[in-house]
């Protein structure tokens, strides 16, 4: 499949927040990657419900939903109602992972099951089946910014042959540290749907910067 490049708002300046997310429409970017942090998962708090019921009319393109966040099945309702495609949580966060994906599969979205770079792919094999999609995180969630972690790279091969060898209909996601010389090895190693942010909207040229990832 053709790379999917998400566009993560957590390093947009939030403060012209509608302006950068037109411009990162305007480059050429697939999706909107919106990341909920609540302190407690995380250590950093980002934004919530309130600034995507503002932002979510301007958004033209699939908004995929991070949450960072403990016991997410308490929210999946909340971001379902606010026009979300898909929700990714954290293996790490869930009480009950399996409670969690029926209840996002019962609202007609994209199910996303993401791991810290600690937890080994043998941890969420059992779920594979039911989601659409697994979200590799490349660097420690709840930071913006931070520099991609080379040891993630065996995760991403072992999903892929595992979804491969298996004839699984799920894609490959990595976020953090993504810019033009790590995407060309995560895509190497099997990644399909690339999150970038800092590299997306530091970036002078954000057309040019979203066509390298590619």
């Amino acid at each position: 499949m053709e790379t999917i490049i998400a566009a993560s708002l957590l390093a947009a300046d939030f403060a012209y927040l509608a302006d950068d997310i037109k411009k990162a429409e305007a480059s050429g970017v697939d999706w909107i990657h919106y990341d909920v942090m609540d302190g407690v998962f995380v250590r950093n708090i980002s934004f919530g419900e309130p600034v995507l019921k503002s932002i979510s009319k301007l958004i033209t393109l699939p908004i995929d939903a991070h949450l960072m966040i403990t016991d997410p099945i308490r929210y999946i309702d909340n971001y379902a109602d606010l026009g979300v495609n898909g929700i990714t949580f954290h293996f790490e966060a869930a009480h009950d992972v399996g409670a969690v994906i029926d209840k996002i599969r019962s609202r007609g979205l994209k199910v996303g099951l993401s791991v810290k770079p600690a937890t080994p792919v043998s941890m969420i094999i059992p779920y594979l089946s039911r989601v659409d999609m697994v979200l590799v995180m490349t660097v420690e969630p709840g930071f913006g910014g931070q520099v991609f972690l080379p040891q993630t790279l065996d995760k991403i091969k072992e999903l892929r042959k595992y979804i491969d060898d298996h004839k699984l209909d799920v894609i490959i996601q990595v976020d953090g540290g993504i810019n033009k010389e790590t995407s060309a090895v995560v895509r190497e190693c099997g990644a399909d749907v690339l999150v970038s942010g800092s590299y997306i909207f530091n970036a002078e040229n954000m057309a040019e910067a979203v066509k390298s990832l590619r």
